[in-house]
């Protein structure tokens, strides 16, 4: 069974992996390698390092375990299953191996505002208060990098057609946001409005969520090995707790525009 322990991590996450592809699960149920997760165990060591905060609270305010162990969005630090994963931890001498095992046994929700519709690399979501959110993921399946200048013309198209969708299903009117460090890549800024693009500014302390997390992920979902270096020199040099965020080689941009906008954008 795949609750048990005692099997082994990778062949455990290979089996998931495929089984949430085959679904056609959105991009944050997809399963994630160990060193993704050993990524953050070495921030929160980091953090205690600097802050002198407990380890359990260094992971719990500062990666996204809580979030991918299905655990919601309502960071309840007394929460059972946090609580097992707490005790695990001081309990054994290989908190890299604990962690990943726990996530392996994990429900794959998170809590986050269900997809309405999805048109190959782009999602959209219902927020509150007459808001939708974007989403994006990699759906090539030919080996085509997905924000290549070769299929700019495929991600526009699919964005069309989302926006299309929009159009037809959702209340107006309707603001658009966006909140990700891919907003930070020309390669991806060259997909959407410029007055869109023109109210990016930084949201700092997104340590829990993977709009910041996720640059650490290369389109195969595997880690990308040149941004965790530079990650890991700059955590290295770091000396207290001020600016932390700068050890990321990228910040969450957070974006917002009317809907209007990319109706105009997509029709022309």
């Amino acid at each position: 069974m795949m609750s048990d322990p005692r099997h082994r991590p990778q062949d455990a996450w290979r089996i998931r992996k495929a089984l949430s592809q085959s679904r056609g699960e959105r991009p944050d149920t997809v399963m994630y390698a160990k060193s993704f997760l050993d990524l953050q165990l070495k921030f929160a060591d980091r953090v205690t390092a600097l802050s002198g905060l407990p380890l359990a609270h260094a992971l719990f305010e500062y990666t996204n375990l809580y979030i991918r162990f299905g655990l919601g969005r309502d960071f309840d630090a007394t929460h059972p299953s946090w609580q097992e994963y707490v005790t695990g931890l001081h309990d054994t001498n290989d908190r890299p191996e604990w962690t990943y095992r726990f996530y392996l046994t994990r429900s794959e929700g998170d809590g986050a505002p269900p997809v309405v519709a999805t048109f190959g690399c782009f999602a959209y979501a219902r927020l509150r208060g007459d808001r939708i959110r974007l989403h994006f993921r990699n759906a090539e399946t030919d080996g085509h990098s997905p924000l290549g200048i070769e299929r700019r013309g495929q991600r526009l198209a699919e964005l069309a057609a989302l926006f299309e969708h929009v159009k037809r299903t959702q209340h107006q009117p309707l603001q658009v946001v966006g909140a990700s460090w891919l907003y930070n890549l020309d390669a991806y800024r060259r997909l959407f409005p410029v007055s869109y693009l023109a109210t990016a500014h930084v949201i700092d302390r997104r340590f829990r969520h993977m709009p910041l997390w996720g640059q650490f992920l290369d389109r195969h979902g595997e880690i990308n090995e040149r941004m965790t270096r530079e990650f890991l020199e700059r955590l290295e040099r770091q000396s207290s707790m001020d600016s932390l965020d700068q050890c990321f080689p990228f910040q969450v941009l957070a974006v917002e525009a009317s809907v209007l906008e990319f109706y105009a954008f997509y029709s022309t």
